[in-house]
């Protein structure tokens, strides 16, 4: 099992890079330690400078992989949610109960993150957190219509396109399938934040994950419509 995953690569669209930084030692280590920098300072603190200081390498080798630390942003985003995306039909694809592939999926979507070690040079519970604070940045920009159209999120949106399609695997007839689906992904985020720095307006937190409060809120929202 393990070697079968080490052999996965996960698929990023190529125009969010200059060079794939999955190419070379280099690209890797901007990868690996671009994640522990943004997690320590914050994405608005974050400079190729400091990233180039932490590696020990020109800010201008940087800029060979990536135009801008809005495009690395983007990259992380997109490769989180195709990491994401792989593991819920890793682990939905073989369960024929369309109910019980649905929790999976939401259990996958939702669920705290743990460290995935063949991977080695990507710390996913930090990329986690990054993607809890910053995911929303990736896309709140004026350019986002134009990096829309060029593909910028495909992968993202074809996340929340796998959950709809399992959505009316139960209910054929729920008109909401895509706005539920989108109000899972973005709302575990938000949940996920809630509990962790305004504890006192969510009731997710030790005792009620975000997970039991999104698989309750979509099981009762289409099997009662």
């Amino acid at each position: 099992m393990i070697d079968l995953l080490s052999n996965i690569k996960i698929a990023v669209p190529n125009k969010i890079y200059i060079k794939d930084p999955e190419s070379s030692a280099l690209g890797k280590r901007i990868v690996e330690n671009s994640i522990l920098l943004i997690d320590e300072i914050g994405f608005d603190n974050f400079t190729f400078k400091k990233l180039g200081a932490k590696i020990g390498s020109n800010e201008s080798s940087i800029y060979r992989y990536f135009e801008s630390k809005h495009k690395l942003l983007l990259y992380l985003t997109s490769w989180y949610w195709a990491w994401i995306e792989y593991q819920l039909v890793f682990a939905s694809h073989n369960l024929p109960d369309p109910e019980e592939k649905l929790v999976k999926a939401i259990e996958i979507v939702t669920r705290t993150i743990k460290e995935d070690t063949t991977i080695s040079h990507i710390n996913e519970v930090v990329l986690n957190r990054i993607i809890i604070n910053e995911n929303s940045k990736s896309f709140l920009t004026k350019e986002v219509d134009t990096e829309n159209k060029e593909g910028y999120f495909e992968v993202y949106k074809r996340l929340i396109k796998r959950l709809k399609t399992m959505i009316l695997e139960i209910n054929p007839k729920y008109q909401f399938a895509l706005s539920l689906a989108s109000t899972i992904v973005e709302g575990a985020l938000h949940q996920h934040f809630l509990k962790d720095h305004f504890s006192s307006i969510t009731d997710c937190g030790k005792q009620v994950s975000p997970t039991e409060f999104f698989t309750q809120l979509t099981i009762n929202s289409i099997t009662k419509y």
